[in-house]
């Protein structure tokens, strides 16, 4: 068996946060996302049939205060995906794992179990930790070293990779966990699950060179897009002579006239931005986070109202196009879209941008992919 989210070499599409209240937009319009089970539901059933290649969900026990506690509600992803795999026949769907938080043996179990809910389309987005007062809400402490948390990430992903692939029983006595007789059954559909994970730090980006099948990074825009893709591309083949992609996340208005997205854009993420939430959020990623420089922190305030800090594909049709082909041309594997709301923007979006991304030549039709 190959997994579809790796044999593809078109440039993948991702939906991102739809399990969290808000999705990306940090906004207090009363229609924004509500993530709720059924919004969820139909959305990546939406997904599934266009063709959109993955779901991506952030995990979070905490929201982000304002006026709206964005991200107050937040549905658990490993749940959510295995309801999302079982009503799916085609997507693949990411369970966003943190490694501080969950014992690597039942994470091991967990994500072999989802995987044959969706006949081999689970993957695992590992995440080492930097939301502190998520580690406060545990009772732990939040390395400041993000060589320490990767160093615990590293472990744990060792483990949870040995009791995918290993048929004995075995101990592993390491720096962060002493185990002694470990079984691990069922193993995965085939093999080892996706691997993503968030890497803008440096020892974030190293792990992915390491481990990953995809990196997820924050970049400014194609241009500066492209030399990192390219950096982080080298390192994977200089440092363990292998190969990976490199994502990026975005937020989308799409509609008939640029007048129109840009209006939208303005009424959801500027006259009724939630900034209390917002500045909250930028905060806590400028003091435990290197997800972002502190450049990128100065001037990405409406990015973060609008979209979390994604990359704006605002406009027409056309616009949104050409704006995600700059993204392939930079080199990117593929990308995260994030929407208002999630089931009409995105049936829009798959009714009028999926089909000029086809004919630029850089996705194939979803019959295509789903055959494949």
């Amino acid at each position: 068996m190959t997994r579809a989210i790796l044999a593809s070499n078109h440039f993948k599409l991702g939906l991102f946060s739809s399990n969290c209240s808000g999705g990306m937009a940090v906004t207090k319009i009363p229609e924004r996302w509500s993530a709720g089970w059924e919004d969820n539901l139909r959305m990546a059933q939406v997904a599934d049939e266009v063709g959109i290649d993955f779901l991506l969900p952030i995990a979070r026990w905490i929201g982000y205060k304002g006026d709206t506690n964005f991200h107050g509600a937040v549905l658990d992803p490993v749940t959510w995906a295995a309801g999302l795999l079982a009503v799916t026949k085609n997507i693949n769907i990411f369970a966003t794992i943190h490694t501080a938080f969950n014992h690597p043996l039942s994470v091991a179990k967990q994500m072999a179990t989802l995987d044959h809910i969706g006949g081999g389309r689970a993957g695992l987005n590992i995440v080492a930790g930097w939301n502190q007062p998520e580690y406060e809400a545990f009772g732990l402490d939040l390395p400041q070293s993000h060589d320490d948390r990767y160093a615990l990430a590293q472990e744990w992903w060792d483990i949870i990779r040995r009791a995918w692939t290993d048929p004995e029983i075995f101990d592993h006595n390491g720096e962060f966990f002493q185990l002694q007789h470990v079984e691990s059954m069922p193993k995965p559909v085939e093999g080892i699950l996706p691997i993503i994970n968030a890497g803008s730090s440096t020892q974030g980006r190293g792990f992915a060179a390491r481990n990953s099948d995809f990196v997820f990074t924050s970049v400014m825009g194609p241009e500066d897009g492209k030399t990192i893709v390219e950096g982080l591309k080298e390192q994977a083949r200089r440092d363990h002579a292998r190969d990976m992609g490199v994502f990026t996340f975005s937020h989308v208005v799409c509609r008939e006239t640029k007048r129109e997205a840009d209006e939208y854009l303005h009424y959801y993420a500027e006259e009724n931005a939630d900034w209390g939430a917002v500045d909250y959020l930028m905060k806590l990623q400028g003091l435990h986070a290197q997800s972002f420089t502190k450049e990128m922190l100065a001037a990405f305030r409406p990015r973060f109202a609008a979209g979390h800090g994604g990359v704006p594909l605002i406009g027409t049709p056309d616009d949104v196009a050409a704006e995600i082909k700059r993204y392939h041309d930079a080199g990117f594997a593929g990308m995260t879209l994030a929407f208002v709301d999630y089931v009409s923007e995105l049936e829009y979006f798959a009714q009028e941008v999926l089909p000029r991304l086809e004919a630029m030549g850089i996705r194939s039709p979803a019959k295509a992919v789903v055959a494949a």
